[in-house]
């Protein structure tokens, strides 16, 4: 009791610093959007397996998925979001470039959701966040932590690859100890063993992305109403008041609720056919990655990861089993959502500080006359 009343009484002394600040306000509501939209976007990914092999109708299992997303708040503490929210370079962080990077992240999630395309909220996410700080600094040197940031983009490669090999190598494992027993046997097992798998993916996932947004909203906390702390926030790790991590755990959770049916066809349907035991196994893959990534403190991509599992556990019953076709596809929507979520944040930082032009020179004009 004495622990959720402390929570509720952070909640509170926290809630009105922010309001009392309607610019901070709106940022903080933007990055509480933007982690909805990731839960929605990639819902997908802790879907789209258990129901491609029809484990799970898409809505129990979106609410299976919603469940684990939330309870992943109780898990590994906040690695990741130290490593997010400190991935530019403290000078350059502003409320401005925290909007115009929430904003290149959304647009470009919505764009790839609508074409059904499972990419990375969480490139999109840092992708705007260092294309928005590099438009403000007006240059691209010296902007970002560099050696977190390249870290981060190498596993756009080693992510997929460790879920390939990690899945061929379970399901392997699984098709040679099975190898006696009747097919249809061996699907009415692994469908409750898919349960167990597509939960431990979907707790991987809410505490791999939850942690992104976390990251976020200390850096815009950091930079504004906690100022005078900012310096103990770069150099150390910070460990996050509890209601924080709650609330980005709940608003994914409520995304992944909402659903993203047009990505969970090019996963689970298209991109493999999957049944209960290669689903399981690429589900478990996946979170075996998730799970050691996050213990590291990298932010890596839930969508790459999977999808480089399900590839994997695909291609091992025969090479053309894969849709080499949608694969690609994938790929190059993984390789633009950097530049492209940072070109869209910078044009989105520019429009803001015109628009913050305009309104100072119509403020001024009224109190003339």
């Amino acid at each position: 009791m004495d622990v959720v009343i402390r929570i509720f009484s952070e909640f509170a002394r926290d809630i009105v610093q922010i309001v009392q600040h309607p610019y901070v306000l709106l940022i903080f509501v933007a990055a509480l959007a933007f982690d909805f939209i990731n839960g929605f976007h990639d819902a997908a990914n802790s879907i789209a397996t258990v129901v491609g092999t029809r484990v799970l109708r898409p809505l129990p299992a979106v609410a299976w998925a919603a469940w684990w997303n939330f309870a992943a708040a109780f898990v590994l503490g906040t690695a990741i979001a130290n490593t997010v929210g400190k991935m530019v370079h403290k000078e350059f962080v502003t409320a401005d470039v925290i909007l115009a990077g929430l904003i290149g992240a959304i647009v470009w999630d919505l764009i790839t959701w609508f074409f059904g395309l499972p990419t990375s909220s969480s490139h999109a996410l840092l992708g705007g966040f260092g294309g928005a700080a590099m438009a403000h600094a007006m240059k691209f040197s010296g902007v970002l932590q560099w050696d977190r940031f390249i870290t981060t983009v190498q596993f756009i490669v080693i992510s997929p690859f460790v879920g390939l090999v990690l899945g061929l190598i379970l399901i392997v494992i699984l098709l040679w100890t099975f190898r006696r027993a009747l097919p249809a046997k061996v699907d009415r097992w692994f469908r409750v063993v898919q349960l167990g798998s597509a939960a431990a993916f979907s707790l991987g996932h809410g505490m791999n992305d939850a942690q992104k947004t976390m990251g976020i909203i200390a850096a815009l906390l950091y930079a504004t109403i906690w100022k005078d702390q900012q310096a103990d926030f770069e150099e150390g790790i910070v460990l996050f008041p509890f209601w924080i991590v709650l609330v980005c755990h709940l608003a994914i959770g409520l995304g992944t609720l909402a659903g993203g049916w047009r990505i969970v066809k090019t996963m689970g349907l298209k991109l493999a056919k999957l049944r209960p035991y290669s689903g399981a196994c690429a589900e478990t893959a996946a979170a075996v990655a998730l799970f050691g990534t996050a213990a590291m403190g990298i932010p890596v991509s839930t969508t790459h990861t999977i999808t480089g599992a399900i590839v994997g556990v695909g291609a091992v019953q025969r090479f053309s089993a894969v849709k080499w076709g949608i694969a690609r596809r994938v790929i190059w929507a993984w390789i633009l959502t950097i530049p492209a979520s940072g070109i869209v944040a910078a044009v989105a930082y520019g429009v803001i500080v015109v628009i913050q032009h305009l309104f100072v020179v119509v403020r001024d004009w009224f109190v003339a006359n």
